[in-house]
Parts: C-alpha cells; structure tokens; sequence
C-alpha cells in the first residue's frame, strides 16, 4: 500500500474516536501540543535551518525562504493560535435548528465534523499546526501534504504535535504527514474518495489549479490573492500612506498583500510622489501605468500580464484611474476575489465599493492584511476562501463542519 493510501486509511480508523471526545478533551490536546512546540522550539529551528539552506542552495527567492522560516518568536505566534483555539466555541454539537412537524416528528439540524481532510500546502510550516489545530478542535482527521521546501519543518513538527498527543485523548494517527516530495502524491491524494471526504489547497495559482482541476475528492478552493487598494480623491493623506505601505510591505510574501496600487488622478497629482518616496525606501519596485510614468519614475511599464500576476515579493503595480467606475472595473478585470480595500472620506463611495466588490473581504480605510483568520478572532485559519459554497474568506471552526439531521419520532410511518 502507497504512503498516501495507508496515511489516510489511519486517519479515516479515528474518525469514530474523534466522534467521541468531548470539548475540554479537545481543548487539553490542543494545549499539549502549544506546550510541546515551545518546549521543543530549538530542535524544529534547527529542521528548519536545514530548509532554509537547501532552499539557498537551489537558489529560492527571498520570499519564500522567508514564508519558510520560523524563529522563536514566529513559533511564539504559532503556539498562541492554538491556544486561542482551545478557548473558542466549539461549534460541533451546535443545534443549528430545532422544528417539530406536524406528526410531531421532532427535527433537529446539528453541526458535525466533515471527516478527514486532506490538506495541500506550499512553503509556510505554520500551515502544518494551524491545519492540525483547526481540524482536531473540529472532529475532524486531517492528512496533510505540505511542499518539499519545508519538509525537515514539517516532520519535526508533526513529531513534536506527535508527543504531545500521545499524552491526550485524541489519537495520534488522526494527524498525518505525507513526507513524499513527488508530484504523484498529491496525484494520489486527490483521488482518493472514500478514504478523504474533503481537499482543501493552500498555495500559489499553479497549485490551486491543478487541483481544482484534478480531483475527484470535493474541493474547498482557496483562491490567489491578487488585493488592490484603491486611494480614492477624497482619501486623507496620513492614513491613505499607512495603508498602502503596511498592505505592500508589512510581510508581502503573503496572500492577502497588495499587488496593485489604483490611485485617484486628483490624489495622484498632489500626493503620489510622497507615497512612491516612502515604497521605494522599503525597497518596492514600482511598476506603472502611463499616466504615473507621467508623475513619478517608475522601474517597469505595468502591462496586462503585470496587473494579473500575485508577485509575493517587493514589487508593485500602480495605476491611476479618474474615478470609482474605472477602479471597480480594474478589479473586476484582475482581482481574485480574495481581498479588496478603498480608502475614502466620500460615504457614498465607500458604500459602492463595499457594495459592488466581489470579494471575500472589501475594506474600507484599513489595510488587506486583516485578512486572516488570526486577525478576525478565529484563531488561526485553514485558507481563505475565495469561492462561495460551503465557506467564503477566512476560513475558522465553523468552516470545518457539515450538518446533519437528528429526527425523533414516537412510531410514526410515512402514509
């Protein structure tokens, strides 16, 4: 039997224990597993190094090594999120609702675990503990293959997380690691129906799309983060540079970073050579339309091909457009759906882009880094959704359930 088959058929004999547990014996695994990352934080810095110089060995960009790396205070960060997890609601057992027929059959709708997930990741290792937190907390197996660039990561956290459930009541098979770097795991992974009831991909558009594409197990599809901000006229000066710099630069390697810049002509004029001054100090190539060659240097016209790519690094589209109407189809052209933000002192312009933006998450006056389930209280997140069944943006705990009817009856027969 492949690696894979045999991960997820362990995964899938836990399912009736997970079943079983209650919420504080959930909450306890969750809290070992905090502890026992800290405890053992030097020897997974030291698997990550080996990563970090494999990667700078085969020439990795600085982006990705640095989506790779973890450090103490990053490992810090980790072991919050479980513990934050541990203190939210547990949403599995929830009456969703509760009606009585008029046989007087008695209907209830409950949340329930989705099964076993499989979990398809690229370079972050702190994708393995957020996924692994999210899905226990929920009932839920989880079988996760993440990229070979963090694999030394990756193993040692799954053997830490590992330890600290051998010591708890969840059994530690429901955890899995597919430690094959080759493309024809993830082949294997996506058709294995009956053993995986659900995949969820968290990666580039490549990865995204193959398996869309691929599967024959049911897909959560997270999307890539094409974010804009639009500077709208009216945008106060202060605020609109702190958000368009902390949406470029604060960590651009991420999904929910800016990647184009759409800046009023009336804002542009006045004030886009400050806010270029302060990109380029953060070492931001700037990538421009025409009209903002017109205003400031840029280092690259921006073409189509620009305004369609999710750069993950230091680069940046800006382009100037004379109204809402021209921003909104800009975005409707190039986004993604993932995140989207304007910022304004105009209400009604604020309401039309809140209204009118597809997106997972629109902001108004605040940066597309917010995006995060982190950030909105969840805790951690397993992706964010970009599609609109099932699950849309951040995806927490609720996320992680489906629903099932209980029907209490005393005889009745249907006529």
């Amino acid at each position: 039997m492949s690696e894979v088959r045999d991960k997820a058929r362990l995964a899938k004999e836990t399912a009736s224990v997970l079943n079983r547990l209650a919420t504080p014996q959930k909450n306890e695994a969750l809290r070992l597993m905090a502890v026992a990352l800290l405890e053992e934080q030097e020897s997974i810095i030291a698997a990550n190094r080996e990563d970090l110089e494999r990667g700078k060995a085969q020439g990795t960009s600085d982006s990705l090594l640095d989506r790779i790396a973890l450090n103490a205070q990053r490992i810090e960060g980790i072991a919050e999120g479980l513990r934050q997890i541990a203190e939210l609601p547990d949403p599995v057992g929830d009456i969703l609702e509760r009606f009585e027929r008029p046989n007087g059959l008695q209907i209830e709708k409950i949340r329930v675990p989705l099964g076993v997930i499989g979990i398809i990741y690229e370079a972050r290792p702190n994708v393995t503990v957020d996924a692994a937190g999210l899905c226990l907390k929920t009932g839920n197996a989880v079988v996760l293959r993440g990229g070979s660039a963090a694999l030394s990561s990756n193993k040692r956290i799954v053997e830490v997380l590992h330890q600290a459930l051998a010591k708890s009541e969840i059994p530690a098979d429901a955890l899995q690691l597919i430690e094959d770097p080759n493309r024809s795991s993830v082949d294997e992974m996506l058709k294995l129906n009956g053993l995986l009831d659900v995949i969820i991909p968290r990666g580039g558009a490549s990865l995204i799309r193959n398996v869309v594409e691929n599967a024959t197990v049911p897909v959560i599809e997270t999307g890539a983060g094409i974010c804009h901000t639009f500077i709208d006229a009216s945008a106060q000066q202060t605020m609109a540079e702190q958000i368009a710099i902390n949406a470029k630069v604060q960590r651009p390697s991420v999904c929910n970073a800016m990647e184009t810049l759409l800046v009023h002509s009336h804002y542009a004029n006045r004030h886009l050579e400050s806010l270029a001054g302060q990109l380029r100090e953060a070492n931001v190539e700037l990538r421009g339309c025409a009209k903002t060659a017109a205003l400031i240097s840029v280092d690259k016209a921006a073409e189509d091909q620009d305004y369609a790519t999710e750069y993950n690094d230091y680069v940046l589209n800006v382009k100037i457009v004379e109204s809402l109407d021209e921003a909104l189809d800009h975005i409707r052209r190039y986004g993604t759906m993932h995140s989207e933000c304007i910022v304004t002192e105009d209400a009604e312009h604020a309401a039309r882009f809140m209204q009118e933006v597809d997106a997972a998450a629109v902001y108004h006056n605040a940066s597309t880094r917010f995006t995060d389930g982190f950030e909105f209280g969840f805790g951690a997140e397993i992706g964010i959704s970009t599609q609109k069944l099932h699950a849309r943006g951040p995806m927490g705990l609720p996320a992680l359930t489906s629903e099932k009817y209980r029907i209490y009856g005393t005889g009745q027969i249907r006529k």
